[in-house]
């Protein structure tokens, strides 16, 4: 025989769905919040969100060209995405080298020492992010307060964010009814006129983005819906138990990165499961964690470590909740 047919393992259906596509299809979807991001923080966005695409893009080429000695594959627009994710999760003033530092933990370590894309475990744009965290902490929480698009870079007035308000009142002694008149409306929040990340204030273009997706069937509704009503529903709960201590469930959802993780991070195709249930597992653990952190931790955000650690638990939630295979007997009591 001249010619052997190959078989191959599942899955056998090819769509029309290709890596580039989706991969591009995100990048549309985070161009509202983007946008937002440019109104209240002018010139400092631009560079930052610059700098992090570009030096995502330089590592994963250097990586792949010279190290892995691979074909590169930078077009695939996934280390645009890394770059435009870890940009969405750090200050609109932050130094040049220390994103530089960000990008190459986010790909060198989090992606490529893996393999690359489809074999992290973990998502590498907040690998890169909660790195910078414990190593720059100073840097990465002093947010600039909005000033529109006259914002500068390295000369932005900066101050606390709404949870870092509540988290420090609270240590203080003072009541969530007395912290709520320091923070902005909701109005504000919703449209983005808060300080914190750039992927954090716009919650309205988020949802933009969320909507966008799910039109072109590049995630499903499972994980953020999941993850922000289980943020919601504890935060609730604890908000009736004692409204004095506890933020309500809908200033929760707004503030912080909780739109933003439950959207475009949790999602990561890579690390998260692979069905339905699984993902609803995934995400009540996500959004259980964040809580825990949020109310009960040193933290005022918790969102990047519960994703993160539950994306350890991943290969656990595949292995174990996954549907029947076809012809499989089904075992009766």
């Amino acid at each position: 025989m001249s010619k052997l047919i190959t078989i191959s393992p599942s899955p056998h259906v090819f769509g029309s769905q290709s890596v580039g596509r989706l991969m591009y299809g995100v990048i549309l979807a985070l161009v509202p919040a983007l946008l937002v991001s440019v109104f209240f923080y002018g010139m400092g966005a631009i560079i930052v969100t610059l700098l992090s695409i570009g030096f995502c893009v330089l590592f994963e080429f250097l990586i792949q060209k010279f190290i892995l000695k691979t074909e590169v594959r930078i077009s695939d627009g996934s280390a645009m995405v890394t770059g435009l994710l870890l940009a969405f999760n750090v200050p609109s003033n932050l130094p040049w080298w220390i994103i530089m530092i960000g990008a190459l933990i986010a790909i060198g370590v989090g992606k490529m020492t893996f393999g690359g894309l489809g074999n992290n475990p973990f998502n590498p744009a907040l690998v890169g992010r909660v790195f910078l965290l414990i190593s720059f902490p100073v840097q990465m929480t002093s947010y600039p307060v909005p000033g529109g698009l006259n914002t500068g870079y390295v000369d932005a007035v900066t101050g606390a964010t709404p949870l870092g308000i509540i988290k420090e009142g609270l240590k203080s002694g003072l009541s969530i009814s007395d912290l709520m008149k320091e923070v902005p409306g909701y109005l504000d929040l919703f449209i983005g006129k808060m300080g914190g990340s750039l992927g954090e204030i716009a919650a309205a273009a988020l949802i933009l983005g969320f909507l966008f997706m799910l039109f072109r069937k590049i995630i499903t509704w499972h994980i953020p819906v999941t993850m922000v009503g289980t943020i919601a529903l504890f935060t609730g709960i604890l908000w009736l138990i004692n409204p004095d201590k506890n933020a309500d469930p809908l200033f929760h959802v707004l503030t912080g990165g909780v739109l933003l993780g439950a959207i475009f991070m949790a999602t990561d195709y890579v690390t998260s499961p692979m069905t339905p249930k699984g993902m609803i597992i995934y995400s009540i653990g996500i959004g259980a964690i964040t809580v825990i952190i949020r109310v009960f931790g040193s933290y005022p955000e918790g969102v990047s470590f519960a994703i993160l650690i539950m994306n350890g638990f991943v290969p656990l939630i595949n292995r174990y909740i996954k549907p029947k295979r076809f012809g499989e007997e089904v075992k009766h009591g």
